[in-house]
């Protein structure tokens, strides 16, 4: 039996998503949905949340529709409520209790729609002392561990700008829950709420890190480890031109031809020897800085020592590697990370740029079988 192919669709076609807006990790897990396939329908209100730059650039928003409602208005909420009844997920990051007080809480969401899959995407989660409290990235991965584990011993924690908590620990968990309810729910036809916490998702990327410690097997502290930048060969060095290149030769092989493309072939034996490491780590930052970063990926280019350039995201796109597989994409004059993972059956794409506030309703209307809506003054261009 073969699938049929959907070009540009995805494997979420035909879910229906209700996204409330807001800014971070809502609407970048609301992307993903729709990157892969769902129909996202973004709930603005008027006047904002948005990031702010223009829309047109705001990329979270892609192959996303909007309509604006103002919940606050008396029919706001059955507006909103309209739509949930029609889909599959709600995705919402108020904070805990905003919804219920606006209309549009999980008992309100259900008893229109009890299949309804209803993801919660806040810092601190739910319940707990700090969950009226606001924050953002850095705060919500600072008490988990995750970010004192990161940079030099003798410098304060690097800050992994807000990658590690809003958008691996936030959007990524709460995508997986997502996922996970909405097979429930197709199950037993009961759907459930999702509550995705950055500081949950952020302590559970951490779970291997955990096992090592309580086994010996990572000291709790910055810099002194395998894979935090303590070992001389699991780090990044400055070259020539005040570049950098990235090391990873972790595995024997891997550091024999590491050392013999770098020319340090008598440092063999410091592999294993962590009272040799800082002479070592001297060692290699000298041979970096002796060539430019380009000469050095030419060195090890095709070869498996594991080396790397670091590269900034507008050289990112220009990789040889990187731009055969096509990881980037160009849509509407905006290069940007192409849609991920890839399916073989049900491939995606980026099929429409930004969704403007507002600017979709009369399709929304349409195609979710709702009441055409009334002319709304609200702008699409401009910030939001």
């Amino acid at each position: 039996m073969t699938t049929a192919r959907t070009p540009g669709h995805g494997p979420l076609t035909g879910v229906r998503v209700v996204e409330l807006a807001g800014i971070g990790p809502g609407p970048f897990a609301a992307m993903l949905l729709a990157d892969l396939g769902a129909d996202v329908v973004r709930v603005d209100r008027p006047g904002g949340p948005g990031l702010a730059i223009d829309p047109a650039y705001d990329v979270t928003n892609r192959n996303k529709r909007s309509v604006v409602v103002d919940l606050k208005d008396p029919d706001g909420p059955d507006r909103v409520l309209d739509l949930v009844a029609r889909a599959d997920v709600l995705v919402e990051g108020y904070r805990p209790g905003v919804a219920e007080r606006l209309g549009v809480g999980p008992g309100d969401c259900h008893a229109r729609n009890p299949r309804l899959v209803y993801g919660r995407m806040t810092g601190w989660g739910q319940d707990g002392p700090l969950a009226q409290r606001a924050g953002h990235d850095i705060a919500y991965i600072a008490p988990t561990g995750t970010l004192g584990l990161i940079g030099r011993p003798d410098e304060p924690p690097a800050v992994p700008a807000n990658l590690l908590g809003d958008y691996a620990g936030g959007s990524l968990y709460l995508v997986v829950g997502v996922l996970a309810a909405l097979h429930h729910a197709r199950a037993t036809g009961t759907g459930q709420v999702v509550d995705a916490a950055i500081v949950d998702g952020t302590a559970h990327l951490a779970t291997m890190i955990h096992g090592m410690l309580a086994a010996g097997g990572w000291q709790d502290r910055r810099a002194a480890n395998l894979l935090d930048g303590g070992c001389p060969y699991y780090g990044t060095y400055e070259t020539a031109d005040g570049r950098y290149m990235a090391v990873g030769a972790l595995e024997p092989q891997f550091y024999a031809e590491f050392l013999a493309l770098l020319g340090v072939e008598d440092q063999a034996d410091a592999r294993k020897d962590v009272t040799r490491w800082d002479q070592l780590r001297e060692e290699i930052a000298v041979r970096f800085k002796a060539r430019t970063r380009d000469e050095w990926t030419a060195v090890f280019d095709g070869s498996d020592a594991c080396v790397a350039p670091v590269l900034s995201l507008r050289e990112a796109p220009h990789h040889p590697h990187l731009a055969a597989r096509g990881t980037f994409t160009d849509h509407g004059g905006i290069t940007q990370p192409a849609p991920a993972p890839r399916f073989s059956a049900t491939p995606t794409a980026v099929r429409t740029g930004p969704a403007r506030p507002g600017a979709d309703a009369a399709d929304v209307a349409r195609d979710w079988d709702l009441p055409a809506p009334a002319p709304h003054p609200e702008p699409t261009k401009g910030l939001a």
